[in-house]
């Protein structure tokens, strides 16, 4: 199945996307990370794309290396020869985090690992070169296994998805804010664009209730991160540790279907708990 047929299932759970891997078990972004997150189950995994001096597309989140390497340069100012001997401090890095021996990995190894065995959400650091990223996914044939994602704000953008993304006939995630004072002109967008998902924020969740059949309607599923650090109106992780019903709970019955979480086990527990 591909990745659209698996979004629009009905009979499908919410899909549980491992933000980063699960890095509390290797490496952020690493390929043991990305195995953990394929081996435990979950639906999806979220990475990070960027580009070495060379052209070789590999996985870091960050603007600078010090955090995962200890190396304070910029990724992109090094050819893929000086990235490649380059060990990642465990976990989610920093200097509490020893150092492993595992290496920042290309896109072309994680596309052999993941291919068609969890789909693959696409965080591409510089928006100029997702058409790369897209020939490389292309190349591996993994193209319809995972998503490239980007704001939907403007008709800028618009144009812009609809020039680079919607040639290829790409899954495509649009990020949309509900609490935005131009919410009603990013909505006409997402509905004139018609992703196969939307990635919503907002400051309260009745914004989402309201929107919820009109999103159905359209078969447009609805992404939530409850990140700590990106969730919306309090709904994060660590609040869902606490009280899963009151978080991950009511985003569901709100009609939230996919949800990004560094608690992938946790979210995961309470799905299968839910749904007996």
């Amino acid at each position: 199945m591909n990745y659209v047929d698996y979004i629009a299932d009905p009979a499908r759970n919410c899909a549980i996307t491992a933000h980063r891997g699960i890095w509390r078990a290797a490496p952020e972004n690493s390929l043991p990370a990305i195995e953990k997150a394929i081996s435990d189950g979950y639906d999806v995994v979220e990475i990070d794309v960027r580009q070495s001096a060379d052209g070789e597309y590999f996985l870091l989140h960050d603007d600078t290396l010090e955090r995962m390497t200890g190396l304070n340069r910029e990724p992109e100012e090094l050819a893929w020869s000086e990235l490649s001997r380059l060990k990642l401090r465990d976990r989610d890095g920093g200097e509490l985090n020893q150092v492993t021996r595992e290496r920042l990995p290309t896109l072309k190894e994680v596309f052999d690992l993941t291919r068609d065995r969890i789909f693959v959400h696409l965080d591409v650091k510089h928006r100029e070169i997702i058409p790369g990223v897209i020939a490389c996914a292309q190349l591996m044939g993994v193209d319809q296994q995972v998503d490239f994602w980007g704001n939907l704000r403007t008709s800028d953008d618009f144009l812009w998805i609809r020039e680079t993304i919607h040639p290829h006939d790409l899954p495509f995630i649009a990020k949309t804010r509900l609490e935005a004072t131009d919410a009603e002109n990013q909505l006409d967008l997402v509905f004139k664009l018609n992703p196969f998902i939307c990635e919503i924020s907002f400051q309260r969740l009745d914004q989402v209730v309201e929107l919820k059949d009109r999103f159905q309607e359209a078969g447009i599923a609805l992404w939530v991160n409850t990140l700590d650090s990106v969730s919306s109106a309090g709904f994060t992780d660590t609040a869902a540790l606490t009280d899963p019903e009151a978080v991950w709970g009511r985003l569901i019955s709100a009609g939230i279907s996919a949800i990004q979480t560094d608690e992938a086990e946790a979210l995961k527990s309470f799905i299968e708990g839910r749904r007996t």
